[in-house]
């Protein structure tokens, strides 16, 4: 099951906006996608309550008085919105259970230092290290008459992060996201321009979320799905063998069939079968 998590101590850094798009994103490919929001603010579980039910559909987070996190039956694919702030052990738990790590990082000197502490911090865990949780930067709410972008890109390329492009600044996502939208949900005739700017982000990130499965790999177990929010939730708690660190959340996976209104022009790969800022507890065990 792959999971993508948004990461950025510093808040107002674009976590919620990136992560609303890419759970959007999964969801226009037919994926039963989790928008999971670690952020005690819950920015993605409001915008989630605006999302029309016609439109393709992301499962919240199910949670329980006892702060603990379960995930509808079928969920194939996940997005972590994390908090401001975040490291230490509980950085150290996002990072075993996630693929990639994507950092919005905005233009300021203040974000850029801070993001460079994170990232310091990150690559001196294992899985980062190794390339096993794949790490990658993007702007935010760049101003394309500026050279902001340009000056992110060296900053990234300075750290060795890979740098995935810049997404501008326009009221036309603030707009999309009080109304449940992303540039996805939109018409391309209004979005053209933000989704050429989404085509390099998606194309480095289409390896995770549609893995290429090899001719002699054993078939995915599929389990029934139900429709989103009124299956039967499991919990997101990996098997014993997955508490050990370098271990991956195993899942039995599900699809649901849901034509997307467009799709970016980048390369396709065949699809693979609260209290407080308290961090849920399969984080935490």
């Amino acid at each position: 099951m792959p999971v993508i998590a948004v990461v950025n101590r510093k808040g107002g850094s674009g976590k919620s906006t990136f992560a609303a798009h890419v759970a959007a994103w999964c969801a226009r490919q037919g994926h039963s996608v989790m928008l999971g929001d670690v952020d005690r603010q819950q920015s993605s579980r409001a915008w989630l309550k605006r999302r029309d039910p016609a439109l393709p559909q992301i499962a919240p987070w199910a949670m329980d008085q006892k702060n603990m996190l379960r995930v509808p039956t079928g969920i194939t694919h996940v997005v972590l919105d994390t908090p401001g702030g975040i490291h230490g052990f509980e950085l150290a738990r996002v990072v075993m259970f996630a693929d990639a790590i994507v950092m919005p990082v905005c233009s300021s000197m203040f974000d850029r230092e801070s993001a460079a502490a994170c990232h310091a911090e990150l690559m001196a865990l294992p899985r980062v290290a190794t390339g096993r949780c794949r790490l990658a930067v993007v702007g935010m709410r760049i101003d394309g008459r500026t050279h902001a972008g340009r000056v992110l890109a060296d900053w990234s390329q300075g750290l060795g992060i890979p740098f995935l492009g810049a997404l501008r600044e326009t009221q036309l996502y603030v707009r999309s996201l009080e109304r449940g939208l992303t540039m996805f949900d939109l018409p391309a005739s209004q979005s053209g321009a933000d989704l050429a700017q989404w085509a390099p982000i998606i194309e480095w990130m289409l390896p995770i979320l549609q893995p290429l499965q090899a001719a002699n790999d054993p078939a995915p177990i599929l389990t029934r799905v139900s429709r989103l929010g009124t299956s039967r939730p499991e919990s997101l708690m990996p098997a014993q063998e997955a508490l050990i660190h370098g271990s991956r959340l195993m899942a039995a996976s599900g699809s649901r069939a849901s034509e997307p209104a467009h799709r970016i022009p980048v390369r396709t790969l065949p699809r693979t079968a609260g209290e407080g800022a308290q961090i849920p507890q399969f984080l935490k065990r």
